[in-house]
């Protein structure tokens, strides 16, 4: 089989614009309206975004996690804290949230910092999980090499035996809310002049302006 002609692949934006005038007075009311409108035309996962953060040798890493909550305090979600994204955040919480819209064509990028959220929170999220996530939650360490599959099937199986009625919140796990201090929302167009429209937050509020693409 011979290799896909990558550069040969483009598709042209043409499905719509966005304007100055399209914009809600605030960040989180426009998230609030796209992810609306992602959730209706996707289904399968549109809260589902790329977290991006920087380890102490300034090497950046990324990955999906599921957000679990938005207001004007910033972008919850939850992980264990022990991971290799947890230890990163705890050195340094500047982190970056990607939301991929393809068949949109758009994309959300925040850029912010992240704060642990409170433990009641933490728990109440847990006790809502099916009992499936929250036994894979205790086999789980997350991002330490295992010998293999039977391993993890292993520990989930002592962790159901140990805890075969409610399953307690592992020490290790937590959430974050990230504090936006930029959102863009970028909308493919034709020619690759693509609308780029960012709130930055301020002293005196949110101010938005147009990015060049």
């Amino acid at each position: 089989m011979g290799h896909l002609d990558l550069a040969a692949l483009r598709e042209e934006y043409a499905r719509a614009g966005l304007d100055e005038a399209d914009l809600a007075p605030d960040p989180i009311a426009m998230f609030d309206r796209w992810m609306g409108e992602a959730h209706d035309a996707i289904h399968h996962d549109a809260n589902a975004m790329v977290l991006s953060t920087v380890g102490p040798d300034l090497a950046p890493s990324a990955r999906l996690v599921l957000l679990k909550g938005v207001d004007e305090n910033g972008f919850v979600f939850f992980t264990n804290t022990a991971s290799l994204k947890g230890h990163e955040l705890a050195a340094n919480p500047r982190c970056s949230l990607l939301f991929p819209w393809h068949p949109l064509e758009r994309q959300v990028r925040v850029d912010g910092v992240a704060a642990p959220l409170p433990r009641a929170d933490v728990e109440a999220y847990f006790a809502s999980r099916p009992r499936t996530s929250q036994l894979g939650a205790w086999a789980s360490r997350q991002s330490e090499v295992v010998s293999g599959r039977a391993e993890l099937e292993a520990a989930c199986a002592a962790a159901e035996a140990r805890y075969p009625g409610q399953v307690p919140t592992p020490e290790e796990w937590g959430g974050y809310v990230v504090r936006h201090e930029r959102v863009e929302f970028w909308q493919g167009r034709t020619g690759r002049l693509h609308d780029r429209l960012r709130y930055r937050r301020t002293p005196d509020g949110w101010v938005t302006e147009r990015l060049s693409p």
